[in-house]
């Protein structure tokens, strides 16, 4: 299993360069897929997804210079024929999950079926995640309440045994100071990690090792 957990994307010099080590070779010979789902669960999801795309929101994950680059909405893959998708899922060097609701994110690997696919698939390709897009493998997730799923939906898949808190000490998000996410941490029953934008959790195999150019901190060791 190789995961790139981030915060915010490919931010820095040392995450790209862990998710180059990763790739086993350079961006520019790898293909990726975009998973855009999470967006659509908060406001303005339809512009966001565009300008990650495009590279002129945040830092770099879809505009890296991959030799190839797909886009795979998980809403749309329950009424498709899974010949259509899978082979090229099976095939991508990486797996980019964007950012947004965790619940709306969670419900939608496991309505497309891609949840019973990421044991197979993570064999071989990478899987990079932008905050929800990280969280979601963990733990513990959020949800922004946008959508009509019921309050009992996952909110994230547990498939790594720890929790993610991103954007620490962010000016768009207030409540993710330290001593607030300290609070929050202290009511999961696992090791929390704290990140910041310059930060991500590299994961091989199950050896887990922080990237970070800017601040982090893990609660509950």
């Amino acid at each position: 299993m190789k995961l790139l957990l981030t915060s915010a994307g490919i931010s820095n010099t040392s995450i790209h360069n862990a998710l180059v080590d990763l790739l086993g070779k350079p961006i520019a010979e790898a293909s990726a897929l975009f998973v855009p789902t999470a967006i659509y669960g908060i406001p303005n999801g339809g512009d966001i997804v565009r300008r990650v795309i495009c590279g002129s929101l945040g830092d770099p994950f879809c505009d890296l210079g991959w030799k190839s680059l797909g886009l795979l909405e998980l809403t749309a893959l329950p009424t498709m024929k899974q010949e259509l998708w899978v082979p090229t899922l099976l095939e991508t060097d990486a797996l980019l999950v964007g950012g947004g609701d965790c619940q709306y994110l969670c419900y939608w690997m496991q309505q497309s079926g891609l949840t019973d696919l990421l044991p197979s698939l993570l064999r071989k390709t990478v899987y990079v995640g932008l905050s929800a897009g990280s969280m979601v493998l963990t733990r513990y997730g959020t949800t922004y309440s946008n959508h009509t799923l019921p309050v009992e939906t996952d909110k994230s898949l547990g498939l790594v045994d720890f929790a993610i808190h991103p954007h620490l000490d962010h000016a768009w998000f207030p409540k993710n100071s330290l001593a607030n996410l300290e609070k929050v941490a202290a009511t999961i029953p696992v090791p929390s990690y704290a990140i910041d934008d310059q930060t991500a959790i590299k994961v091989t195999d199950g050896q887990v090792e922080i990237i970070s150019e800017g601040n982090w901190k893990l609660f509950n060791q």
